[in-house]
């Protein structure tokens, strides 16, 4: 049994998802398991808000390296939620 907080496992902070709050989105890293319905349930639970939209985006993983050491990075998994008007999330005070 999954929790909310099992679903989403931080908030982006960038520059293109500060830019995205303006238009009411927010941007979270999820689990790479967690579906679009599991994601909007978790934020309207959690914040207390409104979703009316939510895409995912997957990012493969990189191959890397650091002082000649080679690495990947791993998978990432971001969900971009559209909030409902008159809703809003402020990402960087927390839960």
């Amino acid at each position: 049994m999954t929790t909310h907080y099992d679903v989403i496992l931080s908030p982006v902070i960038t520059e293109k998802s500060t830019r995205l709050s303006e238009t009411n989105q927010v941007v979270f890293r999820v689990t790479k398991d967690a579906t679009k319905p599991q994601i909007a349930k978790a934020v309207e639970t959690l914040f207390k808000v409104k979703v009316k939209a939510v895409n995912t985006i997957v990012t493969k993983g990189k191959q890397k390296a650091f002082r000649g050491k080679r690495f990947y990075k791993s998978d990432v998994k971001k969900a971009i939620v559209t909030l409902a008007e008159g809703h809003q999330i402020d990402v960087t005070t927390g839960l």
